[in-house]
């Protein structure tokens, strides 16, 4: 198989009564097109093709698939196809809205309102670049996770994992509502049948027992990506990945830092978040708005001189540099 990208649907191809208009964007995992209905609205609509499993020239519609690899494309594609459905089921303004799911051209195609805006990923990278003491504020991190959560419980209790949540996959509409895209069904599935190489989720997203085929997933699982995700919004970077964390966990030294800009319920709240082993996380969602909710509790913790001193040294270690200029200064 090519290791060249499956090429996208030319602009003007009908299917399924939708005319493609562009690509909007493509991953591993299916490609997202702005398309138009036979009313004249304009939805957002994926195709499911796993560059991993699938090739296709420009011009064609019909994906082509190694014999061999042809169960796996199936599988996946059957996955993804139930994701759709499950999703036509949930109407919340903080979950992606599947207007329609069909197959033709020997895949599925999922449409979705169009949605204007940016992602969480866009506001973090643009806060991080101002240079501000706080990546955000902490009120402005509360309310969005709790419109997130909300979304999310709905999701679980229809028996659903979105098993990708991460700054990318939070879209901040133009109207100022959060809303999570993306979901992961169809990933999970080739990432525990298949024999992939590369990377199958986001580094510093994807909670330990996702990288271990045996491991049970769970709304926990979830959980850890939401702890990650206001990790991301404080510090304007992600954590490191899980791997890393199990041989060294730096996680606890990462939110010190943070002590004294962000109150110590929210750092909690991150720490019970993205905790590695999964018993010890919340295992609801609800458990975690009750705690999310207690923003009147607010107290900040000021770093000792001590702390200070070590922090800044670890700083200058990272850099490069000795310690013996900071104890200098």
């Amino acid at each position: 198989m090519s290791k060249v990208k499956p090429a996208p649907l030319p602009p003007d191809t009908l299917i399924g009564g939708y005319r493609i208009i562009r690509k909007l964007s493509s991953g591993g995992f299916g490609v997202v097109y702005l398309a138009i209905d036979k009313d004249g609205q304009q939805v957002a609509i994926k195709e499911y093709l796993p560059s991993a499993l699938a090739t296709r020239d420009a011009g064609q519609l019909v994906p082509q698939v190694l014999p061999e690899k042809l169960s796996l494309y199936r599988l996946g594609l059957k996955s993804f196809f139930e994701e759709g459905r499950s999703l036509a089921q949930i109407s919340h303004g903080s979950v992606v809205s599947v207007l329609n799911f069909f197959r033709e051209n020997e895949t599925v195609y999922m449409v979705m309102n169009y949605l204007q805006g940016a992602t969480l990923q866009d506001f973090i990278v643009t806060a991080r670049e101002l240079k501000k003491k706080k990546v955000f504020r902490e009120s402005t991190i509360r309310s969005l996770f709790d419109e997130i959560l909300r979304g999310l419980r709905i999701v679980h209790q229809h028996k659903m994992l979105h098993l990708d949540i991460k700054p990318a996959n939070i879209f901040i509409t133009d109207d100022d509502r959060a809303v999570m895209i993306d979901f992961g069904a169809a990933r999970e599935v080739l990432n525990k049948e298949g024999h992939f190489t590369r990377p199958m989720y986001t580094p510093g997203f994807a909670a330990p027992e996702m990288y271990r085929r045996d491991a049970t997933m769970g709304p926990w699982t979830d959980i850890y990506a939401i702890g990650a995700c206001i990790y991301a919004c404080m510090q304007g970077y992600p954590p490191n990945d899980a791997p890393q964390r199990q041989e060294k966990d730096r996680l606890a030294l990462s939110l010190t830092r943070l002590r004294d800009v962000y109150s110590d319920n929210l750092i909690e709240v991150v720490e019970w978040c993205m905790s590695l082993d999964p018993l010890s996380r919340p295992q609801s969602v609800f458990a975690l708005q009750k705690e999310l909710g207690r923003e009147g509790e607010r107290r900040y913790t000021q770093l000792t001189m001590g702390e200070r001193m070590r922090l800044k040294f670890d700083s200058v270690v990272k850099r490069g540099g000795s310690g013996a200029t900071v104890l200098g200064r």
